[in-house]
């Protein structure tokens, strides 16, 4: 029993540590921005500080398929808190999020660092923020979306949204599904899903208590859509392959994996 508090502190200092060095590092970035008068791409520094976060609170990533070569509007299934800090250390990119994220204790600073397009949701919002998604993509920074709209306890999809993904038809860039899972003991793991009225501090300090969870991550093909296209026919597509790629996560199928370059996976960090 003594190893869990341990844990939990180490991996909270360690955090700690890398927290500090992205703020001084996103210090930096907007004294530069400042004296220079022009505006710095954070995609890459951001996904540099989310990857070290995922590291620091000791998530074993492993990762199969080919990172986009190209700007992409990226869907994924939808489990918990941190596919933002380990999605966003896999990808450069910028997420949509609920506009309650930005008041999450660190997770919503990063979030927020990195760009994040949040949003209201209801009241008519879903054509503005289409317009605000189609606009970032226009200009070359690939946008994370969770069309399912929630989070799930990660053992299933739930049925896509498609009202965003039509952002990828207005801005001429392709759709990039992507499968997440946690597992545990070779099982899917029960501590991971942030569901129902659960609070990020309570469930952040669960999981860092325990050991390490193993974080399993499938980038399948890019799909391009037209204006011609059926697309709810093509969103039910998309979520076939998320379904089905989280299926394979949990079966196994495929381990121990690969980096996004194809290469054999590097040594886990996590602990």
């Amino acid at each position: 029993m003594l190893m869990r508090p341990l844990r939990l502190t180490s991996r909270l200092t360690l955090f700690g540590v890398a927290l500090l060095f992205c703020a001084a590092l996103a210090s930096v970035i907007t004294v530069f921005e400042t004296i220079t008068r022009r505006s710095v791409g954070r995609a890459p520094f951001a996904r540099f500080c989310f990857a070290l976060a995922s590291r620091c609170l000791g998530f074993r990533v492993t990762i199969r398929g080919q990172r986009p070569d190209t700007t992409a509007l990226i869907v994924s299934n939808h489990i918990s808190w941190s596919d933002i800090p380990i999605l966003g250390g896999v990808v450069p990119l910028r997420f949509l999020s609920k506009i309650e994220v930005r008041r999450w204790p660190v997770i919503g600073w990063l979030a927020e660092q990195a760009g994040t397009l949040f949003i209201r949701r209801g009241g008519g919002q879903a054509h503005a923020t289409r317009d605000q998604i189609t606009e970032t993509l226009s200009h070359g920074e690939s946008v994370l979306v969770f069309p399912e709209g929630t989070t799930t306890v990660g053992i299933t999809v739930l049925p896509f949204h498609n009202r965003l993904l039509a952002a990828a038809v207005s801005a001429g860039v392709p759709v990039q599904p992507i499968s997440i899972g946690y597992r545990r003991d070779q099982h899917p793991d029960p501590l991971a899903p942030f569901v129902g009225d659960d609070q990020f501090e309570k469930h952040l300090v669960r999981m860092l208590r325990e050991p390490a969870v193993q974080v399993d991550i499938i980038l399948h093909a890019p799909v391009y859509l037209t204006a011609d296209d059926d697309l709810p026919a093509k969103v039910q597509e998309l979520h076939t392959t998320v379904r089905q790629g989280l299926a394979d996560i949990h079966r196994g199928a495929g381990q121990p994996g690969t980096q996004p370059d194809g290469q054999p996976p590097r040594p886990h960090l996590g602990t």
